[in-house]
């Protein structure tokens, strides 16, 4: 055991990691299975905060942010999570100075690039792509069009997402299919039903997310998936994610499975 400056007890790193490690294993082995959720949504913040703290820069915040997709992915894949979404930037975010904008970009293309080559995942971006550079569309495309064949955890990368604006997308989508049909507006208005939206959202055909996950200690949704998430259950968790362990995540699932989920009844 060393001795800080200030008379606190530090001590060795390798022993803060074995006490970590038996910790780990003691709220896995608690956990029960029956009741993990199967989709989460995740807001991955705190990634610049974590930077200043740390003393590097933001980019080497975003790019260590990125680098902690991959261990949360397997992660959920050993506890048998089928579907995860990642928000990785905002519509909002598009707003930020080019200087920092650009860098990021090109961190969440290289992410979706490794993992698209991972081999595991099946990719599916969420989002308004006629927002986002052409070179980011296609990336996100391909990474779609390589691993629809895949049978690992359904990946949905949310990239130039906002809820409202999803919202009013599946709106649109909905207004076109219809005037295809013929259909008046008239008509509409009178048999317009909660599914006929659902279907048009960017993520139709999935299941809504069971949990969601947000880092760096903000206790809001910031807009994330507001359709789907009616039911979801929250899990706010004060670390900044580049700084996300393992622990934090089966804290986050034994907490959901402590839950009674009510659907509003």
């Amino acid at each position: 055991m060393l001795q800080s400056s200030r008379g606190r007890t530090r001590y060795p790193r390798w022993l803060r990691r074995l006490v970590y490690r038996l910790y780990a294993h003691r709220v896995e082995g608690r956990l029960d299975h029956d009741q993990v959720p199967k989709h989460i949504g995740v807001i991955l913040d705190g990634n610049r905060r974590w930077a200043r703290a740390s003393g590097g820069t933001t980019e080497q915040g975003h790019q260590a942010g990125a680098e902690k997709i991959r261990e949360l992915l397997g992660w959920c894949a050993e506890t048998e999570v089928e579907v995860v979404t990642l928000w990785l930037l905002s519509t909002d975010n598009l707003n930020r100075p080019p200087e920092e904008l650009r860098p990021l970009l090109g961190i969440i293309e290289d992410a979706v690039r490794d993992l698209a080559a991972d081999g595991r995942w099946r990719v599916h971006h969420v989002g308004t792509p006629d927002l986002l550079p052409d070179h980011t569309q296609r990336v996100l495309k391909e990474a779609e069009e390589v691993t629809r064949g895949n049978t690992g955890i359904l990946v949905n990368v949310a990239v130039g997402y906002g809820g409202r604006q999803e919202i009013v997308d599946a709106v649109r989508s909905l207004l076109a299919e219809r005037a295809a049909r013929g259909m008046t507006l008239e008509r509409l208005a009178e048999e317009l039903e909660v599914e006929d939206i659902a279907e048009h959202l960017y993520t139709r055909g999935q299941p809504d997310p069971d949990l969601v996950i947000r880092t760096s200690g903000e206790q809001r949704l910031s807009g994330f998936m507001l359709w789907q998430s009616a039911h979801s259950e929250y899990h706010f968790c004060d670390v900044f994610w580049p700084a996300f362990r393992k622990v934090d995540f089966l804290r986050a699932l034994r907490d959901y499975a402590a839950r009674h989920r009510r659907y509003g009844t």
